[in-house]
């Protein structure tokens, strides 16, 4: 008797969720996979309604969405990361979150205490509103920074305020686009600006802009590049996550738990690499990663870990 598995979410997920399926499949044969892959947006309402067993996305939920989730639960969603989306700057392909600045703006690259504080208002550090207090001079000196980006409206912007800006404001001179290109647009336009957006097919756009490198302290910067981000170095990665609807206390049931582990296996992590080079970038998580992934799974299957 057929049992169906139902998984919902990440449209772009489709060339790791399918091998996936097929290699659970030729294990427990009375397996049926249903797919319905229309996007992240989808994965944790579905999840909430119990549409779904399943739910892979390529971003952290946004806040309202867990908030709709606990609502109606009355906990959070569990998830286990199963290795991250986008690497670039690439011809074809799309760039992961990035912070984008003119391509003659000589600036090196920005710690995360520093991003924060160009970007939000309230800094315990300060706020940084000019070139000069990040070091520049010349045509910089004597300049402010302009700031580009989404519209704060619970969606991207939003999330990486939360994330990545203590949950501060906004300053009153970030200025919010329409969508991303416009922000690439204003960027290319401005030497003194810096430009906040998420996946981008950056090469397709032209060299008026570049990607500005990142890290977690002051000097030690990276690019969004697929060493990077494997390893956790750059600090906006998108890490793939299968979220699935665990009960505290309670353990994942059979069919969840052999998916899971099949992902975290090594063919599992294989069917990731293979999708390196494809448009959305798909990397595998680094040895220490998948370790401390598997460890967290086999925890909760022994009701031992935290959702």
């Amino acid at each position: 008797m057929s049992e169906f598995f139902y998984i919902t979410g990440n449209d772009g997920m489709a060339s790791l969720i399918e091998p996936w399926c097929a290699m659970l499949s030729a294990q427990r044969p009375e397996q049926e996979f249903q797919l319905s892959l229309a996007g992240s947006s989808t994965a944790i309402m579905a999840l909430a309604a119990d549409a779904c067993l399943l739910a892979p996305m390529s971003r952290a939920p946004w806040a309202q969405e867990l908030a709709a989730f606990r609502n109606v639960k009355g906990y959070l969603p569990s998830g286990i990361q199963v290795g991250w989306c986008g690497h670039g700057p690439r011809a074809g392909a799309k760039t992961p979150p990035a912070i984008w600045l003119h391509r003659d703006n000589p600036l090196a690259g920005l710690s995360m205490a520093q991003l924060a504080a160009v970007f939000s208002s309230g800094s315990p550090q300060g706020d940084i509103t000019c070139w000069s207090q990040l070091g520049l001079g010349g045509a910089w000196l004597h300049r402010r920074i302009h700031l580009y980006g989404l519209r704060d409206d619970g969606k991207y912007a939003s999330a990486f305020r939360r994330a990545h800006l203590a949950n501060r404001p906004f300053p009153r001179h970030y200025e919010p686009l329409p969508d991303r290109r416009a922000v690439l647009d204003a960027v290319a336009a401005d030497p003194f600006s810096l430009g906040a957006v998420g996946w981008f097919n950056a090469a397709a756009f032209g060299d008026g802009v570049r990607v500005l490198p990142l890290g977690q302290h002051e000097g030690d910067f990276f690019m969004p590049d697929a060493e990077a981000v494997q390893a956790g170095n750059y600090p906006l990665g998108s890490a793939v996550t299968l979220w699935f609807d665990l009960p505290p206390g309670g353990v994942p049931e059979p069919r969840l738990a052999a998916f899971l582990q099949l992902v975290l296996s090594d063919v599992g992590q294989q069917a990731v690499a293979a999708q390196s080079s494809s448009p959305e970038g798909y990397l595998p998580l680094n040895p220490a990663m998948l370790h401390a992934q598997r460890q967290r799974l086999q925890q909760l299957i022994d009701g031992r870990g935290k959702q």
